[in-house]
């Protein structure tokens, strides 16, 4: 029986990190898989080039679409709230704009996507787990709101996007001592990003998507740039059989469900 599912995201490339895997398996299988983001990621890391026009918002606006067609995503809805940014805080919009998704009311912006969850008939939602990933302000953000708007729509099941930090770090480590000093990713800040390997609920084996998730990062150019290495910019250049292996699965909390019956099981499980 075919499902909609619906992945909500704060930023353009988040998806083609986080669950771009899944949403190619279930595409092909016949789901309609919809892509929510929060913001257009206008302050996002990239090189010069990409920022002096003032454009960047519109330029990560056109790679996500490329992104959504690589993956088989068939609406992509972007909310247009604010980039909050990580490491310095951005400013507030003008009056008349929608504010920083950090400022954003929960219920107001938990109303619009339950808006778009309940239009679409959805069966899940994906956000984010409680640590926000890798403790971006958005992506806390995201958590909040995506809990809000499935009570508000009713959504059976929501899972929250994650990655176990004991095979992040593993794979990370593998990636790094093929890279020249130079190049290699500061790995500190992921010690307390994600979830315990003992929280997550769902591992969906994606290696047969390789070639939709490399084509969804490489989508993102802007974000491939800039000064030192970018996370995204060296994860497109992994060998191809290493890029499956590093990237074959992705991973899910579900909250309120025992971890050992689900850790190998569908996105439906439980619908």
């Amino acid at each position: 029986m075919p499902h909609t599912v619906i992945f909500f995201h704060a930023h353009p490339d988040d998806e083609a990190l986080l669950t771009s895997g899944t949403m190619a398996k279930l595409a092909a299988q016949g789901h309609r898989v919809v892509l929510v983001v929060a913001t257009a990621g206008e302050a996002g890391l990239s090189s010069e080039e990409f920022r002096t026009d003032g454009q960047l918002g519109d330029r990560r606006v056109d790679e996500l679409q490329r992104s959504a067609d690589a993956l088989g995503v068939s609406r992509l809805e972007v909310l247009g709230y604010a980039d909050s940014g990580l490491f310095r805080p951005t400013e507030p919009p003008p009056p008349g704009r929608l504010p920083r998704l950090v400022d954003a009311g929960v219920d107001e912006a938990a109303g619009r996507l339950a808006e778009i969850l309940v239009a679409e008939h959805a069966s899940v939602l994906t956000s984010y787990d409680a640590n926000g990933g890798y403790g971006h302000p958005d992506h806390l953000a995201v958590h909040r709101i995506g809990a809000a708007a499935a009570r508000l729509a009713g959504t059976p099941v929501v899972l929250e996007a994650t990655v176990p930090r004991d095979r992040l770090f593993a794979a990370a480590r593998a990636v790094n001592r093929m890279l020249p000093v130079s190049r290699r990713v500061n790995l500190a800040p992921w010690s307390v990003a994600y979830s315990a390997s003992a929280d997550i609920t769902h591992c969906i084996h994606v290696r047969g998507q390789a070639a939709q998730r490399r084509a969804s990062m490489r989508a993102h150019v802007s974000q491939a740039t800039g000064s030192g290495p970018r996370t995204l910019g060296v994860f497109t250049r992994i060998p191809p059989p290493l890029f499956g292996w590093a990237f074959g699965r992705e991973w899910y909390r579900q909250p309120g469900v025992s971890v050992p019956p689900r850790r190998f099981g569908s996105v439906f499980d439980t619908l």
